[in-house]
């Protein structure tokens, strides 16, 4: 198939759902159980895509998960439904097209924002992928996927259960990014290191929103690029779904995704088969773009990607998450607790480090529970790509299981039993690993014959299936107390393996200065040699000023601050203020990585603002420390730290239960919206903060008068009838929550008279409804007729993919809002109009 896809464009077929719906789907229905009852239907639309031009048809199947079918008590069903769907489209193919099973999200989200493991989602994936394998479909679509975590779990499925090729489509937002956050490039980085046949997008809001996606994954890769468009972004127009691109238009827009480098195009929601046979007809005789071979060393974390070499900015890998030495953190590790390996993630970040080593070597400890309890606990406060330190290839597993983005392998050495362990993990899992250039024999005095034990290294990672880019190499660094003579035969190896391999390198500088005095200059001295020799990443503490002030000056030097900008920036001024500036040209996505500080100034600006007012301030500085700490955990996301902050404020310092809450809760919340509507936090992070402020509220609720509980809004929420999409009104439910307010979900398939039947019953403030399909949208205004008639004073606010504000005008609701943050700001003001606040 790589043969015919470097000869032409090949086709992709276009909606399913549209059609269905078309040839008796009703709402509500199971489409794939409908196909497997209707076969005849069901293959005459095979037949019609594959008469249009399409060269792969793409099975029935797209919801046909344990998960998905469980919605309709289809659970025991996933196997027959899959295999039988395969069979139809296989039938109709008769060799004029590939069949490809088409393979789609499950609905949950990963813990801990959602309720559901890795584990669950590979097993659930697993099942249905070998279904449709077994069957004998062509190839693997997954589709329309959100969550990169949620991708990973079904592509790895893909891949370690079948042997046939796999697309990989994200679905992305009108910003460029995914739903949980994930920009093209840092996709691109995870998932071409699982090296599937194809990576591009599907749906979204059209042609023209996709282009730049699929253009900026061709400035980075050199993989086969998928993409699927919708026809336009759907309207309700005189009762039907209408999609506004003609097919005229969307074989213009066809000609445009393959100039920025597609090389399969097919059409997802409203596109039928006259829109797949003007593209077949405008792409007749068209070859696609050469793919040029490119390599990228990178990691990246759920939205964000670190790219390594020139000419990059220099990066390094945090060490400070190691118990080796340090008792207190070994005791911390050993009880099952994550408080300072969290503390050390945090910090490491605020000082720069764009990557963070994990090791949890405690001795006598389950280090693969413990291993997956830190990597989650730091995805949940910082946002980075990680290095797994451990010599246990089960940690290491567990520890790529539940890192969501690509990771570093660190490491293995040049032993063969050591090999066979790891290489497969890094292959299964798309990490890249870290080769040690020792054997059985230990480590040998000269470069040259460390470096042997590199290419061996080498070798046998490609034998595995690994990429250059998959592979790094460390020449050792020897302590100059004890084997001076052989310090530099490192900076030697080093410059060796770049010569002869150009694979990437790390070190851990540190090591060189071992018993002896003023380690920091040694250390950032020979830091500086290597980084000269070609070092890609040095393994240090970035909380050492000598060698954060190498990195920036070696930065300089060798090209890679554009403009002496970093440089500039941090040595200008005060280091306390050029600090902050750093964090922001280092970590774009988050200008505000110093939170402990941000917390600070916003707390010294209420106090400044009491003053004036003549309020009686905090009588010490500890109680304004105390509600920093806590803004802090509630910025940061920090559930399982944040009551014993709430137990030190209230029981050493006597802080009032309502100053926690006005003064730390709600500012703390308030800064996390702020934050994620500057595109510097992401869903994960903002529900993560909105967890732990509904952590906080939950335990000083009983503490309050009664009246506040009085002042909360309630709201109902339910998707309308017809409609079995639930994941985005379930993110507002908790969101809703978590600022304070009352909700009463009544799920997905609601009727109009039972959600304003519970309207009344609960005495709602709100009702919120939910649809993510434009034929379900007029059930939206059968609510809100219901609310007018019975005369309730409830406001209804509405949501959904599908939904626009004129529409939401036009069937007379409250409110529209676009995304969960936006409903809680919704709401917020819906209450405010009817004269009522909220407490967050």
């Amino acid at each position: 198939m790589e043969v015919l896809l470097k000869q032409r464009i090949l086709l992709l077929d276009g909606a399913m759902g549209t059609m269905l719906q078309a040839n008796g789907l009703k709402p509500g229905e199971c489409p794939e159980w409908f196909g497997v009852n209707n076969p005849e239907v069901l293959g005459e639309i095979h037949y019609r895509y594959i008469e249009a031009g399409a060269d792969i048809i793409q099975t029935n199947t797209f919801g046909a998960n344990r998960f998905k079918l469980m919605e309709y008590g289809l659970e025991d069903k996933v196997y027959e439904i899959n295999s039988e769907a395969v069979r139809i489209a296989k039938e109709k193919a008769q060799g004029k097209a590939l069949v490809a099973a088409s393979i789609g999200p499950t609905g949950k989200l990963l813990k801990p924002i959602g309720d559901v493991s890795f584990d669950d989602l590979y097993a659930a994936f697993k099942e249905q992928i070998v279904a449709c394998a077994r069957a004998g479909a062509d190839l693997i679509s997954i589709e329309t996927m959100t969550d990169i975590g949620e991708m990973r779990a079904a592509l790895i499925a893909a891949k370690y259960n079948t042997d046939i090729p796999v697309i990989a489509h994200m679905t992305f937002e009108k910003d460029g990014r995914t739903m949980m956050g994930t920009d093209p490039v840092t996709a691109l980085i995870i998932l071409e290191a699982l090296q599937p046949l194809a990576i591009g997008a599907n749906c979204s809001g059209g042609a023209l929103q996709l282009l730049p996606v699929i253009e900026e994954m061709n400035r980075y890769s050199s993989v086969f690029l998928s993409v699927e468009p919708n026809a336009g972004l759907p309207a309700l127009v005189d009762g039907k779904t209408v999609f506004p691109d003609t097919p005229e238009e969307m074989a213009e827009y066809a000609l445009l995704l393959r100039d920025a480098g597609a090389n399969i195009i097919g059409g997802c929601c409203g596109t039928t088969p006259e829109h797949i046979k003007a593209i077949a007809e405008v792409l007749k005789g068209l070859s696609p773009l050469p793919r040029e071979k490119k390599r990228i060393f990178a990691f990246a974390s759920r939205s964000r990607h670190v790219i390594i070499g020139p000419p990059y900015p220099l990066a390094f890998i945090g060490e400070r998450i190691n118990p080796t030495a340090r008792k207190k953190l070994a005791q911390d590790i050993k009880e099952g607790h994550m408080a300072m390996v969290v503390e050390e993630a945090k910090k490491q970040v605020e000082s720069g480090a764009p990557m963070l080593d994990v090791n949890m070597g405690v001795p006598g400890i389950d280090e693969k529970e413990a291993m997956k309890k830190a990597v989650i606990a730091i995805q949940a406060v910082v946002d980075v790509p990680l290095s797994l330190d451990s010599t246990h290839p089960e940690a290491i597993e567990e520890g790529l299981k539940n890192f969501v983005g690509r990771a570093l392998i660190n490491s293995t050495t040049g032993e063969e039993k050591n090999l066979a362990k790891i290489l497969p993990l890094a292959k299964k899992y798309g990490a890249a690993v870290l080769g040690l250039c020792l054997d059985e024999n230990g480590i040998p005095p000269t470069a040259e014959e460390r470096v042997k034990i590199g290419h061996k290294i080498y070798n046998e990672a490609r034998k595995y299936g690994l990429r250059d880019e998959d592979i790094y190499l460390d020449s050792l660094v020897k302590t100059a107390s004890a084997e001076q003579r052989e310090v530099m035969e490192t900076i030697k190896g080093l410059t060796l393996i770049k010569e002869e391999l150009g694979v990437g390198t790390v070190l851990g500088v540190s090591n060189v200065s071992h018993g002896l005095p003023s380690r920091e200059v040694l250390n950032s001295t020979f830091l500086a040699m290597a980084l000269a020799a070609g070092l890609d990443l040095p393994i240090m503490n970035p909380f050492d000023s000598r060698m954060m002030d190498v990195v920036r000056a070696a930065a300089v030097l060798l090209n890679r601050d554009a403009d002496c900008k970093e440089f500039i920036s941090f040595y200008k001024g005060s280091r306390a203020e050029a600090s902050r500036e750093v964090a922001a040209i280092r970590h774009p996505l988050c200008r505000e990585c110093n939170i402990p500080d941000l917390v600070a100034r916003m707390a010294k600006g209420e106090a400044e603002k009491g003053a004036k007012e003549g309020k009686t301030s905090l009588p010490a500085e500890e109680k304004e420390g105390s509600l920093i700490k806590i803004r802090n955990a509630v910025l940061e996301g920090n559930v399982e730290g944040i009551i014993p902050l709430l137990e030190e404020a209230l029981e050493k310092e006597k802080v009032e239960p309502l100053t926690i809450i006005n003064n730390a809760l709600i500012p703390g919340i308030e800064k996390a919206g702020e934050l994620y509507d500057r595109k510097e936090y992401f869903l994960p992070q903002l529900m993560r903060a909105a967890d732990a402020m509904k952590t906080a509220f939950s335990y000083l609720k009983p503490m309050l008068a009664e009246e506040s509980d009085a002042q909360r809004g309630v709201v109902v929420l339910a998707t309308v009838e017809g409609d079995i999409h639930d994941i985005g009104k379930n993110i507002v439910g908790v969101m809703l929550e978590n600022y304070g307010f009352k909700v009463i979900d009544l799920g997905k398939d609601v009727k109009a008279k039972d959600i304003v039947d519970a309207a009344q019953r609960e005495k709602a403030d709100i009702v919120g409804l939910s649809a993510l399909m434009t034929t379900t949208m007029p059930r939206m205004k059968e609510v809100i007729e219901e609310v007018k008639k019975r005369g309730l004073s409830c406001r209804v606010m509405v949501g959904g993919a599908v939904l626009t504000q004129e529409y939401a005008d036009s069937i007379g609701a409250d409110g529209y809002s676009e995304d969960a943050r936006s409903a809680v700001l919704l709401a917020q003001q819906l209450m405010q109009r009817a004269g009522f606040s909220t407490v967050n």
